[in-house]
């Protein structure tokens, strides 16, 4: 189970306790949606979610209690090792180890849903056209307008329209002296800057975006994406493609796949492109840790190993370039 399954099945959860008469007929999720975050360091299990308190104000009772309900129904679920309540009412759970093919399918998938945002030109108001960086590429509101494409992106992702995106959004603008961001490091570079820090703090852009090395996040992330490129071009000259399969000794890469779906979610629910980006670093370096182990080495013969492990660098790969799409930001598959 991923943590977006994990929103899924609680708001199921939800439902059947009503259907039951666990809970009043009234209650319900607001939206329908139901919040899972990271748990914080040092807090219970992996994941938490304050639904309780959401389903309490419908159904008149204590969210202590409301937890409970959905305690009992939880335990049982498959993909859910353990369901605990704490304090008030909080839900922290630990999910099953994830698994490598159902990731590299869900990696699959997701390209999909994002080639068709980037489709979706009509989406974008003819002033966010994102292509004309003629027009955008100065100006006072440039930021906010850079920072509502991307969001624009990431709430069509989550099945979301325009309307749900307030105009204009909370966006700090750019320094005065940053106005010709584009033409000095670039419209890549320069969306990166804009959208790597929260919408309400103004960036501030150095050379750094410029570098071509370990030191810049931005290259980095493209990096990782060009690698996982490479590796399946040198796995073809030695005769073998990738195939989905169990992977051991990735922990950090499986880990950053999973959470990919609750991290454009989160961005998306709380206009937040800068939680997308950070994300995208994570799952670079995982992979770029992750690459010497893709392909056979010396002597040693592809085997069933080396094709899981080259099918889940493929679908990081993918799910970075997908990533830098809803950004707006193009990936490079030679760097």
């Amino acid at each position: 189970m991923t943590p977006a399954d994990l929103s899924r099945t609680l708001v199921r959860a939800v439902r059947c306790a009503v259907e039951d008469g666990e809970l009043p007929a009234q209650a319900g999720v607001p939206g329908g949606r139901v919040v899972v975050e990271r748990t914080r360091p040092g807090g219970v299990g992996e994941y938490a979610t304050p639904v309780a308190f959401q389903v309490a104000k419908s159904a008149g009772r204590p969210p202590r209690d409301v937890a409970d309900v959905l305690a009992r129904r939880l335990g049982a679920e498959p993909g859910i090792e353990s369901v605990q309540v704490t304090g008030a009412g909080f839900l922290n759970f630990v999910l099953s180890a994830p698994s490598a093919p159902s990731l590299v399918s869900e990696a699959i998938v997701w390209d999909i849903v994002i080639r068709d945002v980037r489709g979706g030109a009509a989406f974008l108001t003819p002033d966010d056209d994102e292509d004309d960086d003629d027009d955008a590429g100065t100006g006072p509101g440039l930021r906010e307008r850079v920072v509502r494409q991307s969001v624009l992106r990431l709430v069509r992702a989550q099945g979301g329209s325009e309307r749900d995106v307030p105009v204009p959004l909370p966006v700090a603008p750019l320094a005065k002296q940053d106005s010709d961001v584009f033409a000095r490091y670039g419209a890549d570079a320069a969306r990166w800057g804009m959208l790597a820090v929260p919408a309400r703090e103004t960036p501030v852009f150095s050379d750094v975006l410029l570098v071509q090395g370990e030191g810049s996040e931005f290259f980095r992330v493209r990096y990782a994406y060009s690698r996982s490129r490479a590796l399946l071009r040198n796995a073809a000259q030695l005769g073998f493609g990738a195939e989905a399969g169990e992977v051991t000794g990735a922990p950090e890469l499986l880990r950053a796949l999973t959470e990919y779906p609750l991290v454009l979610e989160a961005a998306a629910h709380h206009r937040a492109p800068e939680r997308l980006a950070r994300h995208l670093v994570e799952l670079a370096d995982a992979l770029l840790d992750f690459q010497y182990r893709v392909l056979p080495r010396g002597d040693e013969k592809p085997s069933a190993a080396h094709r899981a492990r080259l099918a889940l660098a493929e679908a990081a790969g993918t799910v970075l370039a997908g990533g830098l799409a809803l950004l707006g930001i193009d990936a490079p598959e030679r760097l």
